[in-house]
């Protein structure tokens, strides 16, 4: 099934099919210190050394359970929380019928900064209900240390006018930016499909070792190199913004 396909189905019934995109909230080790919980949308944890930062720390049914899996892995504090965008999938709050415990109900148990672009705040705050003090606003190129690891937010607008990609070290944290087969839905409110392209450039350009781990595991692999992720994926094939446009358009 194709991704977009496949994301529509999930939105639409809340089925799953194994093994893509599992959600089964269990923690995978995947390098010292760096771990992912298999929800719908894909948790990414670092063990920073003085605290975890959570990426896109919620998921479909209960947020709490990516943080109780999160706690068989590290007793440490959460620190920081991370979003790449504000669907509900990813941030928690209410979308297309569905109520996902996220962001909202993890600031009750972990009073902690949430790190969003700037563009991103408005839908953000209306999916989740989140007071604008609660956020901390950022431009694309922004870092966020914590203890010795520091993160570069990248601004990847398409699926979203607020998409961020994150660089830590040698890997990429695409959100629903880029898939390892695919790229996010262009169709939706806020989406726009010429950013999306100019968004894919970007990431594009990034070295070959870069390893990219995608919101959502919509391929068998969990992740995959830049220069794989390149000479594999369909949304790399057009070369220009016009014969992107032909492709994913819509027109």
């Amino acid at each position: 099934m194709h991704p977009i396909e496949l994301s529509t189905k999930v939105i639409d019934t809340g089925i799953v099919d194994q093994p893509l995109n599992r959600v089964t909230n269990d923690i995978t080790e995947l390098a010292d210190n760096l771990a992912i919980v298999e929800s719908f949308s894909h948790s990414v944890v670092w063990d920073t050394g003085d605290g975890l930062m959570c990426f896109d720390a919620s998921g479909a049914g209960s947020g709490i359970a990516v943080v109780d899996s999160i706690r068989t892995w590290r007793k440490a504090p959460i620190s920081h929380l991370v979003y790449t965008h504000g669907h509900a999938d990813h941030v928690g709050g209410s979308m297309m019928g569905m109520n996902i415990e996220g962001a909202a109900r993890l600031l009750q148990l972990e009073d902690v900064p949430i790190h969003i672009q700037t563009d991103e705040a408005p839908w953000i705050q209306r999916t989740t209900g989140i007071a604008l003090d609660s956020l901390r606003l950022h431009a694309s190129g922004d870092k966020v240390s914590v203890g010795e690891i520091e993160v570069t937010l990248l601004h990847t607008p398409g699926h979203t006018p607020g998409s961020q990609c994150f660089l830590v070290e040698n890997m990429l944290i695409a959100g629903d930016t880029l898939f390892l087969e695919g790229c996010g839905r262009t169709d939706l409110p806020g989406s726009n499909p010429e950013q999306m392209f100019e968004s894919l450039q970007l990431l594009g350009k990034l070295d070959e070792d870069v390893i990219v781990y995608p919101g959502h595991q919509y391929s068998i692999p969990k992740c995959m190199s830049m220069g794989e992720v390149r000479n594999t994926n369909y949304v790399f094939k057009p070369k220009t913004k016009d014969a992107w446009m032909q492709w994913f358009g819509g027109a």
